[in-house]
């Protein structure tokens, strides 16, 4: 049995009843957290880009957040796709490839919808989505070989839409098939000076995948074994590597790889959350930044090579290199005591006292921090002050880690903090009543109206 065939038969199998309650806490969690970094997308550029792409292909089955708009469900998987991880403030995890697995959300969802599917369907879809693409992230980099980590979205979405549109075993081999096949996508999205595309890359993995699964359930097929094959995924990609779905998590056994996903409390990469935690620790302790001499970041070989590695994480032009720069977050956490969407403004990005702090940065690897990766995204700050005194802060993991995951109160507290500027108290209340109901829904048209600001 092929590799593609194997997960096709997990998937299959997958059942869609039986979630147990702790399950679906962490699912509506998960969508509501994406349903926060939504909001917080309003009116950005890619969006507008985006909906403006979509408002082309009128008179679809799925909707579009912020707008009365729909669409085809591969154009509202995109553009909502771009609205979850504009801010990168969504979910990540961290194997042996970094990923953001609530990028599949806004593929279930559209999905959901032209197949006028209920909440327990898209919950059993997001549950296996992630799965999908979290085994796949513990078992094979993509980045060291200059691959973008989103081509293990062209795998999970394609997955997950096949569910839903309740296709064949074979069907969902050929659905992965074709969309692995077809799509892969370079690391150069996110080198050097980052684009609106480092935002959009993901969103384009779901849309291809809907495609993907859409021509499955037709009849198309596609190149096999992608995984095994001579010019395959491995021989051409990744590198030989053993991925089984018989060691996959199961509804009954609980071991589901959704449980390891971590949530952010800051809009900023991931694995720097750590360092922005120890900068802000820091900061209450220290008096002026002006009494600052030197600022030591010491971090994982991951870290050094991508969020430190090279110009332009010194000097960062755009939000999209500035959320990814390990001294400028610090640099900021330092000054502020904080991170927020407002520390990525092109005011804070050219700021000279940031500037000044970057230019006293150094980044090193450090062996023990290292050896903790990926299971910690650890990182310590030390700040050599004008007196001579040396302060350190180390952070092994924080707020949102598996070890502390945030709580409910907290998912809402996000929620509200994007929800104001765009929607009233009875829209958030409308979008909070629907989300704690996820399981019981049977159409999503009353929560696209919240969240483009109707009260229900």
């Amino acid at each position: 049995m092929t590799m593609a065939r194997s997960i096709a038969k997990y998937a299959y199998e997958f059942p869609v009843d039986g979630m147990p309650d702790d399950l679906k806490t962490i699912v509506r969690n998960r969508f509501l957290d994406s349903l926060a970094c939504i909001l917080g997308a309003y009116g950005a550029a890619p969006v507008r880009a985006s909906v403006a792409y979509a408002s082309s292909i009128p008179g679809g089955t799925a909707s579009i957040f912020g707008t009365t708009l729909k669409t085809t469900p591969e154009c509202a998987a995109f553009a909502n796709g771009v609205m979850v991880r504009f801010l990168d403030y969504n979910d990540g995890y961290m194997g042996l490839e970094p990923g953001h697995p609530s990028d599949n959300i806004p593929a279930c969802l559209a999905i959901v919808q032209a197949e006028n599917a209920g909440g327990d369907e898209l919950i059993a879809a997001i549950v296996l989505a992630y799965e999908i693409q979290m085994r796949f992230q513990d078992a094979a980099s993509l980045n060291k070989q200059g691959w973008d980590h989103v081509n293990y979205v062209n795998i999970s979405a394609a997955v997950a839409a096949a569910k839903l549109m309740k296709l064949s075993e074979a069907q969902i081999e050929q659905a992965i098939n074709i969309s692995l096949s077809g799509h892969l996508a370079m690391r150069q999205v996110r080198s050097g000076t980052l684009s609106d595309w480092k935002g959009c890359s993901a969103a384009n993995a779901a849309r291809n995948a809907l495609f993907s699964a859409q021509l499955a359930r037709h009849g198309m097929t596609g190149p096999a074994p992608i995984f095994e094959g001579r010019m395959g995924f491995q021989n051409q990609v990744t590198g030989e590597f053993f991925l089984d779905p018989a060691d996959f998590g199961s509804v009954a056994g609980g071991d589901l790889a959704i449980r390891r996903s971590l949530t952010k409390t800051f809009p900023t990469n991931g694995e720097l959350h750590t360092a922005v935690w120890a900068g802000i620790e820091l900061r209450n302790r220290i008096g002026e930044v002006s009494d600052i001499q030197s600022i030591r970041i010491e971090t994982s070989a991951f870290n050094k090579r991508v969020l430190a590695d090279g110009a332009d994480k010194w000097r960062p032009r755009t939000r999209e290199t500035a959320d990814h720069s390990l001294p400028y977050n610090v640099a900021r956490a330092l000054i502020d005591g904080d991170i927020s969407i407002e520390s990525y403004s092109p005011e804070n990005i050219t700021d000279p006292v940031a500037i000044a702090l970057m230019d006293k940065t150094t980044v090193v690897v450090d062996p023990e921090l290292t050896a903790l990766f990926p299971k910690h995204l650890a990182n310590r700050v030390t700040v050599t002050l004008k007196s001579g005194e040396s302060l350190v802060s180390e952070v092994i993991s924080g707020p949102g880690s598996v070890e502390t995951p945030m709580t409910q109160a907290q998912f809402e507290a996000k929620f509200r903090k994007m929800a104001v500027p765009h929607l009233s108290e009875g829209a958030q209340e409308s979008v909070l009543d629907f989300v704690s109901k996820l399981d019981q829904q049977s159409g999503y048209d009353s929560l696209f109206a919240a969240m483009a600001g109707a009260a229900g």
